[in-house]
């Protein structure tokens, strides 16, 4: 939201628009004071319709004109009575200078200002066609006044005058040899202007046109002029979009009459000039929405950069105001800040009229505008104007006027000259009209008695006249004389009468003085309260913001720590979950290990027990004979991989071994290369899934796995072991086997495992117990099982069943 002075709706009328901005600057205009007028906005948003206007309804523009002079038409001076110099000041000629300047302009063959008795440009005709005959009320009646005006544009950071006359270039042909004319062949370039500082410090535009007009027709034709030669182009945002800030400035040049009334006062200090800009700003624009290339792009940078700087130096002026600082103004960085300088120190009003078009796309800009805007109206800069005192009695104009048409009335009543020539003769000569001409005679002689007697008589007829003129003006005088004082005397109350209501009035004002510096201190109080106030909030926010990262960055340390603590408890729980199967496991391998421990002692005790009594019952003639070590060697029994079946012996059925982890699932990996033995046990697994080679997809579905790997021992028979292993889950998803024991089957002739334990003693005594066969052939008869790095002999782990 943003706060104005005045807003007004888009079906506003001009003269509404006129009445509340420009109008107060015409009267200030008149009463000798400065004013510049702003139209600021995006491009295409109406600010040369609001200047100028349309035809039938005329902008602020051509209606400050025709309030001008509605208000000083009367009062104007004749041309060239006011004469502009080149330094930004005026001078004041007698009106014969004036009247020979004149003569020399009308003979001139091409008039270098608009006659205001030619027809009007239908144009533009409409446009200045304004009803409304506005005029300013309190004007000087004892001043003469002159209008001058001038306009200028800035284009691309540089000064041109649009009034400016192209010369000729005598030397360029205008002709070429096909008898076309020369593209731009026959006019010079226009040169830019520069600027000054006159004695008063105010920047001026040196060589700069200015031209006196008499009336408002006259002054918009020579704004129409220059009007067509100002630089527009087509963008994607304006047909005719303005390419440059354009400035017409209007100079209003009065100065009193003299103490008859009759002419200027020849006074070069008494000359009052004062000067109202209306300025046109070109649009700001973004190029990446006009798709502006090459000139364009550099044109809307240029006028980027001067409303930038504009609204940098109004941003220092409100600082300036607001903390009491004297920061310096960077006027100088643009020439159309550079131009009014003075105003930004003081010299008169300014007035911005902010244009908005109620487009979607130029929303973010448009807010730019009024923020801008919004703060350049808290900026009030005000200097004393100090004018010089006149002196002269007030009212001498109309007095003088009023003396001339009683005495021209006078003469009329006499049968006197009542053309304009009467103004022009003297007193005496209308004196002497009026007598009786004298006769023409001739004294031939001293005793003339004709001539002398028409002669006396003409001359008293003429002394009777002259003494009844003479008494007529003496009551003239005595009547006007009464008139005065009657007059004197109504200008004495009136002056009375204006004199307590001027000390009322100074009574209210001094009122109001005080009321203000009260209402003044209560500002800078309640400003002093508002910075104190936004200095602590800027603390608290302050302290706010760091509160508020310390928070986050206490919360988000707090987060990681949580996210690092379910991290460790998930892993501390995968660890007490695999420790706990893994102690489970090996609780359980243990305690089966205890039970086959126990149950092989047991076996043995037992066995220990059947040979003793065996040995106890058995008598001793029925002891085998055990075959010399000679005959063996003598006869060498030849080994094979199984040995061949007692005849007459019923078949013996193959026992298999229960392994100890039957409730499991195993993974049977046999190579092809495997030989099957022909010993009586055969390791079986139940529930296995037996493969030739190992796979991902079997490993799995198991839980165990073990390798049936075969080679040739020492003695030439099949070592086959049994490599045991758990199948573990990765974390990549894959399987992986940890190897936890071996079996190692092997099979064995009796009579060699004889010798070889006991190759020392080859023949034993007669007498040899018998529980050492016994303890081969019972040793021999069963399967083998040891762990790797078992304490116990291959003897007493084993669970098979005797024969």
């Amino acid at each position: 939201q943003y706060s104005f002075k005045e807003v007004f709706g888009t079906l506003v009328a001009q003269k509404k628009l006129f009445d509340v901005v420009a109008k107060p600057l015409v009267e200030d205009l008149i009463h000798g004071k400065n004013g510049l007028l702003f139209t600021y906005g995006v491009t295409g948003s109406g600010k040369t319709h609001t200047m100028t206007g349309s035809p039938g309804d005329g902008g602020l523009l051509p209606r400050c004109l025709d309030m001008i002079f509605n208000s000083i038409g009367p009062f104007q001076a004749k041309r060239f009575v006011f004469k502009l110099d080149d330094k930004n000041g005026v001078d004041v000629q007698c009106e014969v200078d004036a009247l020979l300047e004149r003569q020399k302009r009308d003979a001139m063959p091409v008039p270098k200002t608009p006659s205001a008795k030619r027809q009007i440009d239908p144009e533009f005709a409409d446009m200045i066609n304004v009803q409304d005959h506005c005029k300013v009320e309190e004007v000087d009646e004892d001043n003469v006044y002159s209008v001058f005006v001038s306009y200028i544009e800035i284009y691309n950071n540089y000064i041109y005058d649009l009034l400016e006359e192209a010369p000729f270039e005598p030397i360029k042909p205008k002709w070429n040899s096909c008898n076309t004319p020369v593209r731009n062949g026959d006019f010079i370039p226009p040169q830019s202007k520069i600027l000054r500082e006159d004695q008063n410090h105010n920047m001026y535009v040196t060589g700069c046109t200015e031209v006196e007009v008499k009336s408002t027709e006259e002054a918009f034709e020579v704004f129409w002029r220059g009007q067509k030669k100002r630089r527009i182009a087509n963008t994607q945002l304006n047909r005719e979009s303005s390419r440059s800030h354009s400035v017409f400035i209007i100079k209003l040049a009065q100065a009193p009459l003299d103490a008859d009334g009759d002419n200027v006062l020849q006074e070069k200090e008494q000359i009052t000039l004062s000067q109202l800009s209306l300025v046109d700003l070109a649009g700001s624009e973004r190029t990446n929405r006009t798709k502006a290339e090459g000139n364009r792009l550099r044109e809307a940078g240029n006028i980027n950069q001067s409303l930038m700087t504009l609204r940098t130096c109004i941003e220092v002026l409100r600082e300036n105001q607001m903390y009491g600082t004297n920061k310096m103004v960077p006027y100088r960085d643009s020439k159309l800040t550079h131009l009014f300088k003075n105003y930004f120190d003081g010299e008169g009003k300014v007035r911005m009229i902010v244009c908005v078009n109620p487009k979607a796309e130029d929303y973010e800009e448009s807010l730019q505008v009024m923020r801008f805007a919004e703060m350049t109206q808290e900026v009030e800069v005000a200097r004393p104007v100090d004018r010089p005192l006149c002196g002269l009695t007030p009212g001498r104009r109309f007095r003088n006027q009023a003396f001339r048409e009683e005495l021209s009335r006078k003469l009329e009543m006499r049968g006197g000259p009542i053309n304009g020539e009467t103004e022009e003769q003297s007193v005496s000569e209308m004196f002497l009209q009026n007598f009786p001409p004298l006769p023409s005679c001739e004294l031939l002689d001293v005793n003339d008695d004709q001539m002398l007697p028409k002669l006396i008589e003409v001359l008293e007829k003429r002394h009777k006249l002259r003494q009844m003129l003479s008494e007529e003006f003496a009551k003239n005088v005595l009547a006007f004389k009464t008139m005065l004082q009657e007059f004197d005397s109504s200008v004495v109350s009136k002056e009375n009468s204006t004199q307590g209501k001027l000390y009322e009035k100074d009574k209210t004002i001094a009122g109001q003085k005080v009321e203000l510096e009260r209402l003044e201190k209560k500002i800078k109080t309640l400003e002093y309260k508002i910075e104190i106030l936004e200095k602590t909030a800027t603390i608290y926010e302050e302290d706010k913001r760091n509160l508020q990262q310390e928070l986050e960055s206490k919360s988000q340390k707090l987060q990681r720590q949580a996210s690092d603590k379910r991290r460790l408890e998930a892993r501390l729980q995968g660890m007490v979950a695999e420790t706990t199967m893994k102690w489970e496991k090996e609780c359980e391998r243990r305690v089966a290990a205890k039970q086959l421990e126990m149950q092989n002692k047991l076996w043995v005790k037992d066995e220990k027990l059947k040979q003793l009594k065996a040995i106890v019952t058995e008598p001793k003639n029925e002891k085998p004979e055990r075959p010399s070590r000679e005959r063996d060697r003598e006869k060498p029994v030849q080994r094979s991989v199984s040995p061949p079946p007692v005849p007459n012996a019923p078949p013996v059925r193959l026992r298999h071994r229960r392994s100890r982890s039957a409730g499991e699932r195993w993974v049977d990996h046999k190579p092809p290369s495997n030989l099957p033995t022909e010993t009586v046990m055969q390791p079986h697994v139940p529930h296995a899934i037996t493969v030739a080679a190992a796979s991902e997809k079997a490993l799995a579905k198991c839980d165990k796995y073990m390798l049936t790997h075969q080679e040739l021992a020492s003695d030439g028979e099949i070592e086959t072991k049994l490599i045991k292993g758990d199948v573990f889950k990765t974390r990549g998803g894959g399987q992986a086997v940890q190897f936890t024991e071996i079996e190692t089957l092997k099979q064995e002739s009796p009579t060699g495992r004889k010798r070889r334990s006991s190759p020392s003693n080859p023949d034993p005594p007669e007498d040899a117990p018998d529980s050492e066969w016994t303890d081969v052939e019972t040793r021999c008869s069963v399967a083998v099982e040891m762990r790797t790095g078992s304490a116990l002999g291959p003897g007493y782990q084993h669970h098979a069943q005797p024969k």
